[in-house]
């Protein structure tokens, strides 16, 4: 039996800072509460018998995947860019109510519901999908850890035929997948101090 951890970076605005739609055109680090659920992801992973840990190549998610690699003891295996952020297009950087009144309400629950991508964004859902596929696909044992985004962390939920479900910063979804490549949803968004 494989375990399959899908994990979302730390956050990358502090406290009272307005968010904006961040994606792959935007390489920002880290805040001190992004490191501070780095931390707390690394302690829950610590002693883990870690097969495989990959990240997305963007610096928030290297920041969060440093220190899990230091406490489970086994080193970054490289990046993939099917575990990087989308591209929100005209969307990026730009505040929620921006996003809105640009795209409307309904295409961002379609994108929210359903994994439909917006105009303008660039997302190639198809291809992303065949990547998890593949991924589950693998043969293997032990724990395999994926550090990545949100909206890239959607399409693992999608490519097993789920709806596509918010991940918040800091946590993770956990998969099991058996030796037929049979993957199957354990939980979803569960922050550390929540699985304690």
């Amino acid at each position: 039996m494989r375990r399959v951890f899908v994990i979302r970076h730390g956050n990358t605005f502090a406290s009272g800072e307005a968010p904006r739609r961040i994606g792959s055109r935007t390489d920002i680090p880290l805040v001190e509460s992004g490191h501070a659920q780095a931390a707390a992801l690394a302690n829950s992973f610590a002693g883990s018998s870690v097969r495989l840990l990959l990240s997305s190549p963007l610096l928030r998610a290297r920041q969060t995947a440093a220190p899990i690699a230091l406490a489970a003891n086994h080193p970054l295996d490289g990046t993939r860019p099917w575990l990087a952020e989308i591209d929100h297009g005209p969307d990026e950087g730009q505040p929620e109510e921006a996003v809105i009144a640009r795209i409307g309400a309904q295409a961002l629950a379609d994108w929210e519901e359903q994994g439909t991508a917006p105009d303008g964004w660039h997302v190639d859902g198809p291809a992303r999908i065949d990547a998890w596929r593949s991924f589950f696909a693998d043969r293997g044992e032990g724990t395999d850890l994926l550090v990545t985004s949100n909206g890239a962390a959607r399409f693992a939920l999608v490519a097993l035929g789920l709806a596509p479900r918010k991940l918040r910063t800091g946590a993770f979804g956990e998969f099991a997948v058996e030796e037929n490549g049979r993957a199957e949803l354990i939980r979803w968004d569960v922050r550390p101090q929540d699985a304690a």
